[in-house]
């Protein structure tokens, strides 16, 4: 408990953490209710989590998804005459580790982040005797960014960490900030641990499909009867909203489009959009069916709006009509639709809109800074330094793109950062995007329209056929701070710019988009695109431009 007579020593916070058995339970539950009463003073939340640490000369194998587990490094591996710490604390190369099979191995926490959606169950087995420990998260609901917002999950340790805030792969925008006396109050969890165990000669590694079984278990009894906090609400004081979200794209298809695998969901009221920068509520989300058919149920009683987003399309919904939950409400919001940002035809464009630059050119690691768990592996973004080989692939000249000949996946690299200098300096890129055009409308405008997957304490700038432009047609400005570069991520806060492109400034025949980003005091500031898109004014004609 706090009073005035803590100020200056502790955060000022009411923190009651609980922890739950039930009988015929292989685990046990906790959470936490914090409270900042009106007129306390003014502070920030950087980040708070439960944090496991297990016996090392135990639990060695590690598991966070079906292919993304292994045997991993101990700790002491990570002490000074064993390993060589690379760019950040955080990243080492392990040169004399206790198991010789990692020796020229990367070790790094952050390659085992997760987005939130994905996080529910991860942790570790115990060779002799063989036992599991498990974190086991059942609801999104108390996290904060939304669904595709990055965590820490379970690391060298052996560390195993239930995440509820943390600004990782977000910056300040994810940090908490009470001010003028702002009151507050939210449950985090419950989570649960759950411990497994086999028989001498069974397969250990059963025990994660073990830990499987139980998390949806977990899921389906969400939210729990059995917290005695009033606090914690249960499921006949919640609410529900049931709807049907469609897309009306003109230039794509004169009729709705169903929101296949649109993002729904409620968080407090806000702009389009705001739901990624929310962090003090809860959230709930749900993705919809192939109809655009969605539910979302055990909604905690309260004020919200609804927002989504479909992939495919740029750009955020959020829907006009607040929607207030009360105890036992069934909501239905009938047909939604989602009229995506849109002026004219498509002329090119450059990736897919999924909020992820993992569609774009991920180049193979330097073999000196490898993890092996991530070779021949989707995730191959993982790889330490993959920032460094861009000036490898582009040591003189920066990325051109030719539209209609160049692949994405192939020749857009999946980060704009800085080229490292001979000195160990580092220098801005331009990017250039050639195009043609049959005929040009000089008396009206197109658009150009950028999607941001990630940007750290960078600037884009646009120019149009002239590189050496004193003004920049458009700039962002300085934008992001999500380290997601540096952190092994794909994907940060999401950024939209449409940008006006005067047809006077078009020429018939070839064209060049100049996208710079001069900001270069640091390897990790950058820009990872999401999707780029061109589009003629509202009445061209696609044929007739290209």
């Amino acid at each position: 408990m706090w009073d005035p007579t803590l100020e200056g020593k502790f955060v000022p916070l009411n923190i009651d953490k609980r922890f739950i058995m039930l009988r015929g339970s292989s685990g046990f539950y906790s959470y936490a209710i914090y409270e900042h009463l009106k007129d306390w003073p003014d502070f920030d939340i950087g980040e708070t989590r439960i944090t496991f640490k297990l016996r090392k000369d135990k639990f060695r194998y590690m598991a966070i998804a079906d292919d993304r587990q292994r045997y991993m490094p101990q700790p002491d591996d990570r002490c000074s005459g064993k390993c060589q710490i690379l760019a950040y604390p955080e990243a080492v190369l392990l040169v004399n580790p206790t198991m010789p099979d990692h020796k020229g191995e990367v070790d790094d926490k952050y390659q085992y982040s997760c987005d939130n959606k994905d996080i529910k169950v991860h942790g570790w087995i115990s060779s002799i005797p063989h036992v599991g420990f498990w974190q086991i998260t059942p609801s999104d609901e108390f996290r904060s960014g939304g669904p595709l917002k990055q965590s820490l999950t379970s690391h060298v340790g052996p560390t195993t960490l239930a995440m509820f805030l943390s600004a990782h792969y977000a910056g300040q925008d994810l940090v908490p900030k009470f001010r003028a006396g702002e009151p507050w109050k939210k449950v985090f969890g419950p989570v649960f641990i759950y411990l497994n165990s086999a028989s001498i000669g069974d397969d250990p590694f059963w025990l994660w499909e073990d830990a499987k079984i139980q998390m949806t278990n977990e899921v389906q009894s969400w939210p729990y009867s059995f917290p005695a906090s009033e606090d914690f609400q249960k499921a006949d004081q919640r609410g529900n909203v049931n709807g049907r979200l469609l897309v009306s794209d003109r230039y794509t298809c004169k009729d709705y489009i169903p929101a296949n695998g649109a993002y729904v969901g409620l968080a407090p009221p806000g702009d389009n959009g705001s739901w990624q920068r929310e962090c003090k509520d809860y959230q709930f989300w749900v993705r919809a069916d192939e109809g655009g058919y969605f539910s979302i149920t055990n909604i905690r009683t309260g004020d919200y709006n609804l927002y989504a987003w479909v992939p495919g399309f740029i750009g955020d919904y959020r829907c006009d009509i607040a929607i207030t939950i009360t105890s036992g409400s069934y909501i239905e919001m009938g047909d939604l639709v989602y009229e995506p940002p849109r002026d004219g035809p498509t002329l090119w464009e450059i990736g897919i809109p999924d909020r992820s630059a993992a569609e774009f050119f991920v180049p193979d690691p330097d073999p000196k800074y490898i993890n092996k768990l991530y070779v021949n592996h989707p995730d191959r973004f993982r790889h330490y330094g993959l920032w460094g080989r861009y000036a490898e692939l582009y040591p003189d000249t920066d990325l051109v793109y030719t539209v209609g000949v160049s692949d994405y996946s192939k020749d857009w690299f999946f980060a704009q950062v800085p080229r490292k200098k001979e000195d160990d300096t580092h220098q801005g890129t331009t990017w250039q995007i050639k195009f043609k055009l049959n005929n040009v409308d000089r008396r009206n405008a197109y658009k150009l329209r950028v999607a941001i997957a990630s940007a750290t304490l960078a600037e884009m700038q646009v120019r149009i056929n002239d590189p050496n432009a004193k003004r920049p047609l458009f700039t962002s400005g300085l934008i992001g701070r999500d380290n997601s570069i540096a952190r092994h991520g794909i994907r940060g806060l999401y950024w939209l710019y449409n940008v006006n492109v005067p047809g006077a400034q078009l020429v018939e025949g070839d064209n060049t988009i100049y996208l710079t980003q001069p900001r270069s005091t640091s390897p990790f500031q950058g820009i990872m695109y999401d999707y780029i898109r061109l589009e003629g004014p509202p009445s061209s004609n696609v044929k007739d431009e290209l």
